[in-house]
């Protein structure tokens, strides 16, 4: 049987799967729909290349470089403009000259618009590469000759059209021209991490020599696919050719039945083997899982582990054969007990303890049907011992296995309590932060409350004082119109005094001019003027007039007193 598949087997595998785009070439018709069947690069950014994401990040944050590439693009002579479809359909010699007078920004545009056709992020692009792939491929004058002459990068866009992988295209993955036209026409496999030339191992079976491109070493003998799995039941290799098939494309092909292998005597009629379809001859499938499983099991991870028992659940499905059946119903019970919380390495241990005991089953049945005859009791003894300490061993690591799951349900056990322990310290804290909160509330209410009645009492004094300030006001008005009245009645008296003041000073004056006048007359002296005479007579009688007048002691308004004037 052969080992299970690990490596390829070509040097410098583990070197060239990093420089592998993480990018899958576009879906297109193939003889192969499970996910197995498609040719697949390794995911994941650290395997993604440099170059690619350099370029993207300069383009992000060198915006100038990139206005300078599109400047370099405008200045490029439309005679001159080569596309994916004039490379693809015309002429190679003349196609290479005028890619010589290219910029490479020019050129890097052009593996750039193929790759998002490849992606998939241009419309139609399924239609726009199957039409590329099918100008390419009639080509006849496309050969070893003359693919010579063609320029680097024209190159690397005929040979991803050709195999619909975008890896070529990227400018870390360095690969001669020699081998690219190698690959464009199929002396080379096309897998990267592959590289061998074809037929692989000189290998010329009518697959091998009848199918273009197809590398035995790394592709599925149903699909013509490639992938990165090893270590697992995903791929089943022939124990005579040693070609490879996808475990899903032979489970669909009916690759996969029930017989007898050819190189195994002993096997019963209705046990599961793999024919396989360079050679048409057939390899039991139960050793093959066991090696795998003895292998690799180990290293298996919980998702691992559960793909391989449900690769080999479906391999061994339709199996008549007893030691199949009991594999099968073995995965199924593995798969449910992993579902409900079973270890992945106690799920691997209790797999490689049954492929022992199926072996130890074939073992003794065998003995007991070669010569039908009786054991001695010494061998009977030990084989009894065996058997024992075998169950013991059993028992021993179910007993470990039911001892680690009652210290884990313990652990949990505990963890639960201290988490409800927790869980009431948080309650007793949050109730006791809320009763600290609670009184908190009522003190700022009392405060608020407190405050509250000082704003009335505060407002109540303020109109108070208002009230206070308008009678305040009020009566500094009345004052004020009682001053000016006091003001103007006493100045109106100082005016009558010295209004009679003046006018008995005038009385005084004229009765003394009369009396000189009459003495005067009386003397014999002659009259006087009657001019005088006369006003004098008239300032009397307005002096006498004023006296029978009344007197004013309480003026009504400033118009009415002749006297009044501003102080």
């Amino acid at each position: 049987m052969l080992p299970p598949r690990q490596q390829l087997r070509s040097g410098g595998l583990e070197t060239a799967l990093s420089l592998v785009s993480s990018d899958q070439e576009p879906r297109r018709e193939s003889p192969a729909e499970s996910a197995s069947s498609q040719e697949t690069w390794p995911l994941g950014d650290a395997v993604a290349p440099l170059g690619t994401k350099t370029m993207m990040s300069r383009r992000k944050t060198d915006p100038d470089s990139h206005e300078q590439s599109v400047n370099v693009m405008h200045h490029v002579s439309n005679a001159d403009k080569v596309s994916v479809r004039d490379i693809a359909r015309e002429r190679l010699e003349l196609v290479a000259e005028r890619m010589h007078r290219l910029p490479d920004e020019f050129l890097d545009e052009l593996k750039n618009g193929l790759k998002s056709i490849l992606e998939g992020n241009v419309a139609q692009s399924v239609d726009e590469f199957m039409f590329l792939q099918k100008v390419v491929q009639s080509r006849s004058d496309l050969n070893s000759s003359t693919l010579v002459r063609a320029h680097r990068v024209q190159l690397e866009i005929l040979v991803a059209i050709n195999t619909g992988i975008q890896a070529f295209l990227h400018p870390n993955i360095s690969l001669s021209q020699q081998f690219l036209i190698e690959i464009f026409v199929y002396k080379r496999c096309r897998n990267i991490a592959c590289q061998n030339q074809l037929p692989a191992d000189d290998c010329y079976c009518e697959i091998c020599t009848n199918r273009k491109g197809f590398c035995n070493l790394c592709m599925c003998t149903i699909c013509n696919k490639f992938d990165f799995a090893v270590n697992t039941c995903r791929w089943i290799g022939c124990d005579l050719c040693s070609h490879w098939t996808h475990t899903d494309c032979a489970i669909r092909d009916e690759q996969i039945t029930t017989g007898s292998s050819a190189k195994n005597n002993t096997s019963s009629p209705g046990e599961i083997v793999f024919k396989c379809r360079a050679c048409n001859r057939t390899s039991e499938l139960l050793g093959w899982v066991k090696d795998v499983f003895q292998h690799c099991a180990p290293n298996w991870d919980r998702e691992s582990l559960m793909k391989e028992l449900d690769f080999v659940s479906r391999i061994f499905r339709g199996s008549e054969d007893q030691r199949g059946r009991k594999l099968f119903w073995k995965c199924e019970e593995l798969l449910d007990k992993i579902k409900g919380g079973l270890v992945e390495a106690t799920a691997a241990k209790l797999i490689l303890m049954f492929f022992q005991e199926i072996e130890l089953d074939s073992t003794n049945s065998f003995e007991n049907g070669e010569g039908g005859r009786q054991m001695a009791p010494q061998d009977a003894c030990n084989r009894i011992a065996e058997v024992v300490q075998e169950t013991l061993r059993k028992m021993e690591i179910v007993a470990e296995e039911k001892m680690r799951m009652f210290k884990k349900a313990r652990m949990a056990l505990e963890t639960c309590d201290r988490e409800l322990e927790d869980k009431a310290k948080e309650v007793a804290d949050l109730k006791a932060e809320r009763q600290k909160k609670k009184l908190q509330i009522d003190e700022l209410e009392k405060i608020v409350r407190l405050k509250q009645a000082e704003a009335d009492m505060f407002q109540l004094k303020a109109n108070e004082a208002k009230r206070e300030a308008d009678r305040l006001q009020r009566i500094v008005l009345a004052k004020m119109d009682k001053s000016e009245e006091e003001y103007a009645s006493n100045y109106l008296k100082q005016r009558l005094n010295e209004a009679e003041a003046e006018k008995q000073y005038l009385f005084e004056k004229i009765k003394l001019q009369e009396n000189s006048r009459v003495a005067s007359q009386s003397s014999g002296g002659g009259g006087g003027d009657p001019s005088q005479v006369m006003m004098y007579s008239k300032i009397r009688d307005l002096l006498q007039g004023y006296n029978l007048s009344p007197k004013v002691d309480h003026p009504q308004s400033n118009d009415r007193n002749p006297f009044r004037s501003n102080p």
